[in-house]
């Protein structure tokens, strides 16, 4: 993708990136909705006026349409028989629709979707590990993890694999010993003696002025990347993602608190932005970015929000309780608050995004 024109690669990778975690969330309820014996009667990804479609021998309609924000699986009976028509209710097939499955089956249903998007990101992480290897930082060690391209160290000649040896004839034993000698010099030489293949070979890197003091940089890591085997791979993979599971939730609860900016949170805006960013950086690269999306969507879903997939299980869950189902007015309410919360952090979302683009202050300078 770095041969294409920035903004090709930008649209193209954003198609790419959510199209995929779409089609994997959806396709997680259209499983389980088979499974549990529910008709489903459209599966789209995309909105709007479909590009392609075609119906299978089970009378699912299948689209692609020309908006790539989304998607959805429309089940059949997904309506309560008070809110349909009487001729929905006529084209209704015994036994195949959603409301009239018991709760556990409906929240199986609803819950699949967040749960294919954990699925997935466990599998991209765990292939991540396989190919190119699991990232793991040393520091008790000196020899150089990775190297940062148009950095210091890349100048110098260093490579990934090179053991330091020494830094202005200075043994170092740690890597922290390299960050003590190199902070300080920003702009001076420094001879490096590093061990390559065995044998001794001398370097001199000139360190980057970076950051506040203007901290002198070599640019390289001492985390190193170690290949591992299937069950192996796929056991880290569910680990990191319930690591960044973790983590993203810590995120948001430090919000809520105040102890962390809400700059942070973006739309669809910032996703593209980030999407054509990180495919420059290569196929590995978006494969990680699309996983931590994957987690991100999955999380985002099962908040205990009406209209979302969360707000659904809240709902199927006060009627395991009961024993009958919520009043249609408490439903229709819960659904009014969910939609106007969801449009109001889609706002915020989207204005954060402007502003991080430049367009809210170009805007602001044209009205100066």
């Amino acid at each position: 993708m770095d041969l294409l024109p920035d903004p090709i690669r930008t649209i193209l990778a954003f198609v790419i990136v959510l199209g995929v975690l779409v089609f994997i969330h959806e396709l997680g309820h259209y499983l389980a909705a088979r499974w549990r014996g529910v008709h489903v009667e459209a599966f789209s990804i995309g909105f709007g006026r479909p590009l392609l479609s075609w119906t299978d021998r089970r009378g699912t309609a299948w689209r692609v349409a020309w908006i790539p924000l989304g998607g959805y699986v429309k089940l059949h009976g997904q309506e309560r028989p008070e809110e349909a028509t009487p001729e929905e209710r006529a084209r209704w097939r015994h036994g195949e629709t959603f409301h009239e499955k018991p709760v556990g089956s409906r929240a199986i249903v609803v819950a699949a979707g967040p749960i294919a998007n954990f699925v997935l990101a466990a599998v991209l992480f765990a292939g991540l590990f396989m190919v190119v290897g699991q990232p793991r930082q040393d520091a008790d060690s000196t020899t150089v993890g990775t190297v940062s391209a148009n950095s210091a160290a890349a100048r110098a000649g260093l490579r990934p694999g090179d053991h330091i040896l020494s830094l202005d004839g200075t043994p170092v034993a740690r890597f922290e010993d390299i960050q003590r000698h190199i902070q300080p010099r920003a702009g001076q030489p420094v001879a490096v003696r590093v061990e390559r293949d065995g044998a001794p070979l001398d370097l001199t890197a000139t360190p980057e002025g970076r950051g506040e003091g203007g901290r002198g940089l070599l640019g390289i890591s001492a985390i190193t990347m170690h290949r591992l085997d299937p069950l192996s791979a796929l056991a880290a993979g569910v680990t990191h993602t319930a690591d960044i599971s973790g983590q993203t939730l810590s995120g948001v609860w430090q919000m809520i608190v105040g102890r962390r900016g809400t700059e942070e949170l973006g739309g669809p805006l910032r996703i593209a932005q980030l999407s054509g960013q990180v495919a420059e950086l290569g196929i590995a690269s978006l494969i990680s970015f699309m996983a931590i999306l994957s987690v991100n969507l999955a999380l985002i879903n099962l908040f205990p929000i009406p209209v979302l997939d969360g707000g659904h299980l809240v709902f199927y869950a006060l009627e395991a309780i009961r024993g009958r189902p919520l009043p249609p007015r408490a439903v229709e309410y819960g659904f009014r608050a969910g939609f106007a919360l969801l449009a109001t952090l889609f706002i915020f979302a989207t204005w954060n995004d402007l502003a991080n683009l430049g367009i809210i202050r170009w805007v602001a300078g044209l009205v100066g």
